[in-house]
């Protein structure tokens, strides 16, 4: 890929491991990666220097395609205008049609945490101006932080942003809760956390490539109608999935929340 890639927010979470992975794959020279950030120029950012931007307007006339990863609050501040190029957006609840106010071929895409060891899934939603060649460069710009796959509506990406989204939450989650059960049962803390690990790290790889099957490997789980079969029983009665659900429709709600609140502040800024 021979085209230069502007990221704001380029020392952030995910704009820094989109960088990296840009330089280590490699998908783009240093000399193709134009970064601006609120902290000013970080010579030692990154293993290879890369262009730094004096500001917005700046990086935009550096650069083809434009990636906006910073927090969705500080997105009107930018006052972004990119006319011509192509604006991908790692930012949750900020819509394609005020993206599109900046003048650019809007794509929005929501990358989750694991970007930083080029794990990814993100999946990522275009306007109607994108064009057949955007998508390729959007898709191999995100092969640099792991995989994706386009989605048809921005409801979709809302969605995705409560799921994949949410990266290794859910499972970190989980795993406190192993660990405080352990420790509070007096368990060494190097086997509790060797324990935990084992649970949600070791045994992921048994469903990778084949997730369809995770009612099947429960179920063959309750047909031992053993330890785990009776775990599995008691968590179903104190509501597991129920709290799962309830914490995709909250996470869900809040996204679309994020939507409405970005538009109401357009309209009050008259932007």
């Amino acid at each position: 890929m021979t085209m230069r890639i502007g990221i704001i927010g380029g020392t952030g979470w995910l704009g820094a491991a989109l960088v990296r992975g840009l330089l280590e794959r490699p998908l783009a020279a240093p000399a193709e990666i134009v970064v601006l950030n609120r902290s000013g120029p970080r010579p030692d950012a990154f293993p290879r220097p890369v262009i730094w931007a004096r500001d917005a307007d700046d990086l935009v006339a550096r650069s083809e395609v434009v990636v906006v990863s910073v927090r969705p609050e500080d997105w009107p501040a930018l006052r972004l205008r990119a006319e011509g190029r192509l604006l991908l957006s790692f930012m949750a609840g900020v819509p394609l049609d005020l993206l599109g106010r900046s003048g650019a071929r809007c794509v929005r895409a929501m990358p989750n945490a694991a970007a930083e060891i080029g794990a990814s899934y993100t999946p990522w939603v275009a306007d109607q101006a994108v064009t057949e060649a955007d998508r390729r460069t959007v898709t191999t710009i995100l092969s640099a932080i792991g995989s994706s796959d386009p989605v048809e509506t921005e409801a979709q990406i809302d969605l995705m942003t409560a799921v994949s989204g949410s990266g290794p939450a859910y499972p970190a989650l989980m795993a406190a809760a192993i660990l405080e059960f352990l420790r509070a049962e007096g368990v060494p803390e190097t086997v509790a956390r060797r324990s935990a690990e084992a649970v949600v790290c070791g045994a992921a790889p048994l469903l990778a490539g084949r997730i369809e099957t995770a009612p099947d490997l429960v179920g063959t789980f309750r047909s031992y109608a053993g330890t785990t079969a009776a775990g599995l029983a008691a968590a179903e009665r104190a509501g597991f999935g129920d709290a799962l659900r309830a914490a995709l429709v909250a996470a869900t709600g809040k996204a679309r929340e994020m939507t409405e609140a970005q538009r109401r502040s357009a309209r009050q800024g008259g932007d």
